[in-house]
């Protein structure tokens, strides 16, 4: 059996871009896509657009859910909100557990939420960064295994790392720059990874990774 996974990291955050942001958010921990978050997003699905995509999963945070429904949107498919691909829920970067916009509100802001979609896999503050590759490590292959479509997850740099690092053997680096792009490749039971961390599809890029 041959099986495509895509696995993306969300476009450009507002806080990476206006700092000050933080200090009077509502959720200082759950930021949107900046201006040109928006665009990498836009930017992403032109490049997915016809490559045969069937299922697209999200971590539950805003800024993923944003870029992966502008992804949805030029797709025209539904979008499956997954805990096992949500933000490291690391307590050196988030004192307490991040507050994020509760499902009935992302559903009523973001249409192509599938509401019958129930997590595989349930994010737990506090992880440690073992725990964080570990948990979106099983996210990877609950997914690929109940799913045998090609599928597209959205995450962030840490659930892009620990998805692509639990299907294919070893312990590959992984580029997870903003809005890239990983391609794994199953063929029978092993998979391989054609595509690291690929930004060709972006206008601008990052020079330096962010993951905080």
């Amino acid at each position: 059996m041959t099986q495509n996974l895509w696995i993306a990291r969300h476009g450009n955050r507002l806080d990476f871009v206006n700092p000050e942001w933080f200090n009077t958010a509502e959720r200082p921990y759950d930021p949107p896509l900046s201006e040109d978050g928006i665009l990498q997003a836009k930017q992403l699905g032109q490049r997915l657009a016809s490559v045969g995509i069937k299922q697209v999963f999200t971590s539950p945070f805003l800024r993923t859910v944003q870029t992966a429904s502008i992804v949805a949107d030029i797709l025209d498919l539904s979008i499956k909100l997954e805990s096992g691909l949500s933000e490291w829920l690391n307590p050196e970067w988030m004192p307490v557990e991040p507050e994020r916009l509760s499902i009935t509100a992302l559903q009523e802001q973001f249409p192509r939420i599938d509401p019958s979609y129930s997590s595989l896999v349930k994010a737990s503050y506090p992880e440690s960064s073992e725990e964080v590759l570990e948990r979106t490590a099983k996210t990877a292959r609950f997914l690929s295994t109940q799913f045998s479509e090609d599928l597209l997850l959205v995450g962030h740099g840490a659930s892009v790392i620990g998805t692509a690092q639990g299907l294919v053997s070893g312990t590959p680096e992984i580029k997870a720059s903003l809005c890239c792009l990983v391609k794994l490749v199953r063929q029978g039971e092993k998979w391989e990874m054609e595509l690291n961390g690929d930004t060709s599809h972006l206008s601008q890029t990052e020079d330096v990774i962010r993951f905080q």
